[in-house]
């Protein structure tokens, strides 16, 4: 839990709240106020904080620690008010099951507090006062009571952005009005694969005040040449969390905040809410469609890119300015397999991270008011020809999903329609098995169990392999194929079918073959 408190710090029951049995280490860390600072000597210090948000993403923090470094319990008090010298300022305690993640979760948890948390401070020296400082502001430039960040290296004189920003801000239309809308500014990148990869470092470099970053996969070996934002060593670790961690390295005068889940009709609301972009960088047509239709709901512009093989294209949906949206121009969501994927068609590494830059200054051009093109116009780019098309999209009067009104999500929940490997195992055969993936796909991944094997690209839908009666499950590579032809199968009266969550990724090991 994380708290805020007015009165001084009992120690004694902030290291009993993190107590338990099964912990075998405890770290805390304390913050304290001390005599002199930047050459000044201090006298006292006060700190005021907005609640509101400071205990929702303080929370959000401890729980990010728990989630990745599998800690028991997590820990921290920042104190508001006025404190005296040696007056504990912030605590922060954490146990775990051994002494190296707890040490580890500890650190995270104060460097993150320092940097997103809204807490200000004002020191009282000798001779004046600081005046009101935001905190995050201070641990980003290595100043404060703790130095939790010093991002010129150990004694370095710290960055200030003035320098960071030097080369955009003699732009005439960034200056510092620009660079100062941007660091106000609030964009959810929605997937950190190969598109991400590049617009995630080109917002936060620009200076992009808040990012946030969705994305529920982890890193695969064969993403590297695509995704260069990781590296070899980090295969396995969840995206989310090391793209985090490349952005606060790159700068540290923004914040970044992860959502390592996948989204889903269920959580998108509560995603989008605290942003006024959102990037589509996903790689599948549940996403850019559900996308697309949250964008319309809630108000939110959308830069929504794709890419296949050599080309891609680039499309802002705009409903503050009554522009057309994707499901104008497809009323109804293609089959998934209609189009390969990057692992299905394949995908030179050049190809995403060009779309994936285009996708962060479409972002920037809004966010600075800079010339666009048409609210109505798809860009089209092949790289390899280097043509480019600009096709006019008109918007769909006929009761598309973002005519003026229309508010709720043309999206079909697919609550009931999912079964996870460990429920098609206690069926202990009941289910019949269809495995929807390609011939290809198939013989370099073998699924290692009774199962029926027709591709999604030419299963027979009006006659499809099972009775009405018969309960299966369909499995494809991720659950996107799965899931679609699941619906299209219920639709047609086949109630019983089912697709595998998250698809055969989501098996062990001994499920799939290497």
């Amino acid at each position: 839990m994380f708290s805020l408190s007015e009165t001084p710090l009992d120690l004694g029951m902030l290291r009993a709240a993190t107590r338990d049995v099964e912990a075998g280490g405890f770290a805390a860390f304390e913050g304290w106020v001390r005599n002199r600072n930047e050459g000044k000597e201090v006298r006292s210090l006060e700190y005021e904080a907005y609640p509101a948000v400071a205990i929702k993403e303080g929370n959000r923090i401890l729980a990010e620690a728990k989630d990745r470094f599998g800690v028991i319990h997590a820990e921290c008090t920042h104190r508001t008010g006025h404190l005296a010298l040696e007056d504990i300022a912030v605590w922060v305690g954490v146990s775990a099951a051994h002494r190296g993640e707890a040490f580890e979760a500890c650190r995270y948890i104060i460097d993150e507090v320092k940097l997103r948390v809204p807490i200000w401070k004002k020191e009282h020296y000798v001779d004046g006062d600081s005046g009101w400082v935001n905190c995050e502001r201070c641990a980003a430039r290595g100043h404060g009571h703790d130095h939790a960040h010093h991002p010129h290296g150990h004694g370095a004189a710290p960055v200030q952005p003035a320098a960071y920003y030097a080369r955009q801000l003699k732009l005439p239309e960034v200056g510092p009005a620009g660079q100062d809308r941007l660091a106000h500014a609030r964009v959810l990148v929605v997937g950190a694969g190969g598109l991400g990869a590049a617009a995630l470092p080109a917002l936060a470099a620009a200076g992009v005040g808040h990012i946030g970053i969705c994305d529920g996969d982890r890193i695969e070996i064969s993403n590297l040449h695509r995704q260069t934002i990781y590296t070899l060593h980090q295969a396995g670790q969840p995206k989310a969390a090391a793209a985090a961690d490349y952005l606060r390295a790159l700068n540290p005068f923004v914040q970044v905040q992860t959502h390592p889940e996948k989204l889903t009709p269920d959580n998108v609301e509560a995603m989008l809410v605290d942003y006024d972009i959102v990037l589509d960088c996903t790689d599948n047509f549940e996403a850019k469609f559900l996308l697309n239709d949250a964008a319309i709901a809630y108000g939110k512009i959308l830069v929504q890119a794709s890419i296949y093989q050599y080309e891609g294209q680039i499309f802002v949906v705009n409903p503050h300015r009554e522009g057309p949206c994707l499901r104008c121009v497809w009323p109804e969501m293609p089959d998934p397999g209609c189009v390969g994927s990057c692992a299905e068609a394949g995908v030179l590494g050049a190809v995403p991270a060009v779309f994936g830059a285009m996708q962060s200054m479409e972002a920037l051009k809004i966010l600075l008011d800079l010339p666009r093109q048409p609210e109505n116009t798809m860009i089209f780019f092949d790289l390899l020809t280097l043509r480019t098309r600009r096709v006019t999209v008109n918007r769909n009067h006929s009761g598309c999903v973002c005519q003026s009104g229309k508010k709720e999500l043309a999206w079909e929940s697919h609550t009931g329609l999912e079964l996870s490997w460990e429920a098609v195992e206690a069926a202990q055969g009941a289910l019949l098995v269809i495995d929807i993936r390609e011939e290809a796909e198939r013989e370099a991944a073998p699924l290692d169990c009774p199962n029926l094997a027709f591709p999604a690209s030419v299963f027979p839908l009006q006659h499809p392999p099972m009775s009405v009666d018969q309960r299966t499950v369909l499995c494809c590579s991720r659950g996107f194929r799965s899931r679609y032809l699941a619906m299209a199968l219920r639709k047609a009266g086949f109630p019983n079918v089912y697709s595998l969550s998250n698809g055969l990724q989501s098996l062990h090991p001994t499920h799939v073959a290497p």
